[in-house]
Formats: C-alpha cells, structure tokens, sequence
C-alpha cells in the first residue's frame, strides 16, 4: 500500500546550497566570459580596484585563494596587460599589484555585468527576503564554523554603479 511507504527522504540543505552556488557561479562565469573575463580576474579586478591591498599575499586573502593559484592568474593578467607588478622599495621580497589603464577598463566592462547579474538574482526578491537570505545565509556559515564567510562584503563606491 502507499501509506506504507516511507516518505521521500528530504534534500540535505548543504547538498541544495551547494547545487544553487555552483549553478549561480557557472551562470556568472558565462556572463562575465562574454565580456572577456572570468570569476578570477573579476575578483583580483575588485579588490585592486575598491581595496587596493599593499601586496599579493594581502590580495590573495582578499580574493580567497593561495598565493600559487593567484600568480598563476597575475601572471596571465600581466601577459594581457590588465596589471602590472613591481618590487616593493622597502622590501625587494615583495611585489605590488595596480591596474593599468586597460585593467581599469576591463573593471568597469565586469563591473556593469556583475551589477546587472546581481539585478538578475534580485529578481522577485523583496527587500525583507533579501534581508531574511543574508541572514541564513550567515547562520549556515557560523553553524560550519565559518562566521566571518561574506561579512567582509566589498562595496561599490557611491557612483560607480
């Protein structure tokens, strides 16, 4: 009989968030790719840009990632003239990161689209939602012992978007 079978076992709210996040990240990855970046790029962009961190072990904690990984990226970004990386006067041991012109353009071409991909995830969402999803959100983080994950959101200046 049906009333005999056990109902269906519900989705585990890690395994539905994460299903959400990679999705969200791959549609954001293809918005970001038809202007010519990647979510990488996009995030080294933002934090020189709004941050601006004294060095790349600075800007590798900003962006979350090792200091390998972010070479390999500053390396590309550097090749396509995006950045440029000079040695610090005060300690030759450590390089500092800035935009170059063409950097600063390609910041505000991402810029437009994370603005307008962000617009697109709003979509439906009341204020009260969004205000009740932050929240969630950063108790899903602290319950994994996580609780400073997304507080150190950056901002976009008054005016630039």
């Amino acid at each position: 009989m049906l009333a005999d079978v056990p109902a269906p076992f519900p989705l585990p709210i890690g395994l539905r968030l994460n299903q959400v996040a990679r999705a969200v990240e791959r549609a954001f990855d293809e918005a970001l790719g038809e202007a010519g970046g990647t979510l990488p790029v996009w995030l080294i962009l933002l934090n020189l840009n709004l941050r601006k961190p004294a060095n790349q072990r600075e800007l590798a904690e900003a962006v979350g990632v090792g200091e390998a990984t972010l070479t390999h990226h500053l390396n590309a970004m550097d090749t396509s003239g995006l950045i440029t990386r000079t040695r610090d006067a005060a300690n030759r041991r450590v390089q500092v990161v800035a935009l170059t012109e063409a950097g600063e353009a390609m910041f505000g071409r991402l810029r437009e689209i994370a603005i307008a991909f962000d617009a697109k995830l709003r979509t439906g969402l009341a204020d009260t939602d969004l205000a009740t999803l932050s929240t969630l959100l950063g108790h899903l983080a602290a319950n994994v012992g996580a609780p400073e994950a997304g507080r150190r959101a950056l901002r976009f200046p008054a005016g630039s978007g």
